[in-house]
């Protein structure tokens, strides 16, 4: 596989205070852009049981409409996206993802059936699609390996931001002024962003972060592209291992709230305050934690940068446990706490992992693949397994049908845990392999 070649390009180390701030300023924007993705796909999860009641619909259906058929549009646009991104102006292309994503939530509150609302839903997925390669692929450029995870660990402060902000002030809403006015108040302000992207950013050089000068001759290529990322030990396990942990994630996500209001006989607007704020701040703090870590440990052994996500994985398993085993808000809580820190270690490292491995000409196009196996497979099915498995215990355990759902699919993350070990064993060296070639 041809690689760049090293070229008269100024290193990041010396940079001018204006370029430093331009990285800074970049990357606070784009993670502004990645929180309003999240604020979007986020919301649904508190507004199901009122859209559950209003038009009559199954766990099943639900799980599907926020997961599945979300996912399908979203995982399969998003490469030739990142094709064109690879290509083309990766600042343009995130502006106008934002402004779709913003103006499709919106129309899910003008949804008159349950048809119409999932869409809505679809079209939310196919503006996502722009954003989250584009963006990795521009972070690389800005911040060099020695920072990477960092870096992709303040970007995925998105994450839990988004989560936060939809369901506390999702929460808020749809308890006093209904579910569709919280798709209103939720998704218009997703617009100034795009505005901010399009007028106030600027495209970063390729290969600037690593030293590296483009070659515009080079083209990605989607068959290149999962050849290297399946012959690639480290690239391959961290995929698998990144799917495994979304999977859980997504489905605890989505169906977390209602899982509250069922089993708890919590109402929305504090199931939001609780949820939403532990999954926020929380969640940004294990992210940024996570990042900092793989990063401090990294230049010691850079095995541990996917190690580090083993480890929280083992950690976090018997805090699952006992969190779907309980009742009692006052042990859940400061469970739920340690074990939303642990759980978000991995997000900024794997990005910064998959980005590192892979080739200047074929950097988007990389994430947009590893994220199609991602959300097709864990946003896709995760909820709808989920609802599935809650559907098929309801004759069984009544309102706690969920609870046990939930239960059964966390000990996924302990299969996880395994790909990330075997990730870092070859990390190093595959690193090595690309250099070389």
């Amino acid at each position: 596989m041809a690689q760049e070649i090293a070229g008269e390009l100024r290193p990041p180390a010396v940079a001018d205070k204006r370029s430093l701030f331009q990285r800074h300023y970049a990357l606070i924007v784009l993670t502004l852009a990645y929180t309003s993705s999240h604020v979007d796909r986020g919301i649904v999860n508190i507004v199901m049981q009122p859209i559950k009641n209003e038009f009559h619909v199954s766990d099943t259906l639900l799980g599907l409409m926020s997961g599945l058929a979300f996912a399908l549009f979203y995982a399969t646009l998003g490469v030739p996206i990142a094709m064109w991104a690879d290509r083309g102006n990766r600042r343009n292309i995130i502006a106008l993802a934002v402004t779709v994503w913003s103006a499709m939530t919106a129309a899910c509150g003008l949804a008159t059936n349950f048809a119409h609302l999932m869409l809505a839903r679809i079209g939310v997925g196919i503006g996502e699609a722009g954003s989250s390669p584009p963006s990795h692929s521009m972070i690389a450029d800005l911040y060099p390996k020695e920072s990477r995870s960092t870096a992709m660990a303040i970007y995925s402060i998105g994450v839990y931001a988004g989560a936060m902000i939809g369901l506390v002030g999702g929460g808020y809403v749809v308890q006093h002024y209904g579910w569709r006015a919280t798709f209103f108040v939720m998704g218009l302000p997703g617009l100034v962003i795009a505005l901010l992207v399009r007028f106030t950013m600027k495209e970063p050089v390729r290969g600037h972060a690593d030293g590296i000068a483009h070659d515009a001759a080079l083209k990605s290529n989607l068959f290149l592209v999962v050849v290297h990322l399946w012959q690639t030990k480290s690239a391959r396990h961290i995929t698998i291992g990144l799917t495994l942990v979304s999977f859980v994630g997504y489905g605890g996500l989505i169906f977390g709230p209602s899982f509250f209001q069922r089993s708890l006989g919590m109402e929305p607007q504090q199931v939001g305050l609780i949820f939403g704020v532990i999954a926020g701040f929380v969640g940004a703090l294990g992210a940024l934690i996570g990042g900092y870590l793989a990063d401090r440990l990294s230049k010691r052994d850079m095995r541990w940068n996917a190690w580090v996500i083993a480890v929280a994985k083992v950690l976090g398993m018997p805090l699952f446990i006992i969190f779907y085993s309980s009742s009692d808000l006052t042990l859940m809580i400061p469970i739920y706490i340690v074990s939303s820190i642990l759980g978000a270690f991995y997000l900024g490292p794997s990005f910064a992992m998959i980005q590192s491995l892979t080739p200047l000409h074929m950097r988007a196009l990389t994430s947009a693949v590893m994220l199609f196996v991602l959300n097709f497979i864990a946003l896709g099915f995760g909820p709808l397994t989920v609802g599935l498995i809650s559907d098929l215990l309801t004759p069984h355990f009544g309102q706690e049908s969920l609870r046990w759902a939930l239960f059964g699919t966390s000990f996924i993350g302990v299969w996880a845990a395994v790909h990330y070990y075997w990730a870092g064993k070859t990390y190093q060296e595959d690193l090595k392999k690309l250099v070389a070639n």
